[in-house]
């Protein structure tokens, strides 16, 4: 007797027998009911002069506040697919792609990846604000898995994406948000990614870099490139993904 089990264009075939699986088409990521929880303490003294005023007091309240960021969640996502993720401010978008990018880790459920990730999580992210452009992106390459030899092959492609020739030697410490976003993603879709993770950031800076961004991303997603999107612009994902899943509350509510 067998069973199917389709979560998206993934299937998987369970026999009878212990471990009797067959995959029909092979992941490339999938949640196994996973959850996620940060515990906020509201009651903490957050500054040295907080610290003196509750000193000396027999008992201090303190508030335990639980943000359950994700709750069971389950999916999968087969190699090549474009997926939107949508929802209100705090529904867990951003949480979901920092696990997949080992960021962060769940307290309960698994998280597998089966492909080298690129990123372009939070403007700055990965970037040292005393260091250059150009040393910035020898170190956040060096983070994504490339080696000096791979960087060095792919430097000039990766300033001449960014259109950042003239502030390439300047601290990123100087850069706008919209340099911030420019180089963050020209290194990270130059770093052959197998899956690119995109949250909000692309929302900054100008509509003609932007247009561009977009551009690549649908000619990496015609190589086979696992796109993962997160946009408050349900026009955006319908023009870019090929399947959308919306999250409110840390738990999916349609796929």
């Amino acid at each position: 007797m067998w069973d199917c089990c389709c979560w998206g264009w993934c299937c998987y075939w369970y026999g009878g027998g212990e471990g009797d699986v067959e995959f029909v088409t092979e992941p490339i990521v999938v949640f196994d009911h996973v959850s996620k929880t940060f515990d906020l303490h509201r009651g903490r003294s957050r500054s040295f002069q907080e610290l003196l005023v509750n000193f000396g007091r027999w008992r201090q309240t303190r508030i335990h506040d639980e943000l359950h960021a994700l709750q069971d969640v389950s999916f999968a996502i087969a190699r090549g697919e474009t997926v939107g993720f949508i929802g209100p401010n705090g529904a867990g978008k951003s949480t979901l792609l920092k696990l997949i990018a080992r960021i962060l880790e769940p307290d309960s459920g698994t998280v597998t990846v089966n492909g080298r990730v690129g990123a372009l999580l939070e403007l700055g992210a990965g970037f040292h604000p005393d260091l250059t452009g150009r040393e910035n992106v020898y170190l956040n390459a060096s983070i994504m898995g490339l080696d000096r030899r791979e960087v060095d092959r792919r430097f000039d492609e990766i300033v001449a994406f960014s259109e950042l020739e003239r502030f390439i030697d300047v601290p990123v410490k100087h850069y706008s948000s919209g340099m911030y976003v420019r180089l963050g993603f020209a290194v990270a879709v130059h770093t052959d990614p197998e899956i690119l993770l995109v949250d909000e950031v692309l929302a900054v800076g100008d509509m003609a870099f932007q247009r561009k961004c977009f551009e690549h991303i649908d000619r990496m997603r015609a190589d086979g490139v696992t796109l993962l999107f997160v946009s408050h612009s349900t026009d955006a994902v319908r023009r870019h993904c090929s399947r959308g899943i919306w999250l409110d509350f840390g738990a999916v509510k349609a796929d």
